[in-house]
């Protein structure tokens, strides 16, 4: 790359960095791999926080996530992750609905008693 385009790239870096040629190449340059990679990263990033959304939304009607993702499988319910966290933030009754036919399609779903315990649906 050309003297230009590097310093443009560098444009916002602290010290030297920004402003040294030598210095600003191997500071871009290692700013582009970051770059690379955390755009991968993101991606696993994403769906750990939509499992962690879906898990908390089915945890609050006494289903754990694996077995409401096991119970949305055997509907043929084929809905991805980022749909259902959204929905279990923001539509719960409709959330509620998935967990109610999740539960019936599976029997490892447990319906919570009042007193702590659980039994088999």
């Amino acid at each position: 790359m050309n003297k230009d385009k590097i310093f443009k790239l560098a444009k916002g870096f602290r010290g030297r960095a920004k402003n040294c040629i030598r210095i600003a190449r191997e500071r871009v340059e290692k700013a582009l791999q970051y770059s690379y990679r955390d755009r991968r990263n993101k991606k696993r990033d994403m769906r750990s926080l939509w499992i962690e959304r879906i898990n908390a939304g089915t945890r609050l009607h006494g289903v754990n996530y694996g077995n409401f993702m096991h119970g949305l499988m055997k509907e043929n319910i084929q809905l991805n992750r980022k749909v259902l966290s959204e929905l279990s933030m923001h539509e719960p009754y409709s959330f509620k609905a998935l967990v109610d036919i999740s539960r019936n399609a599976f029997p490892g779903n447990k319906i919570p008693k009042k007193d702590g315990s659980s039994i088999v649906a």
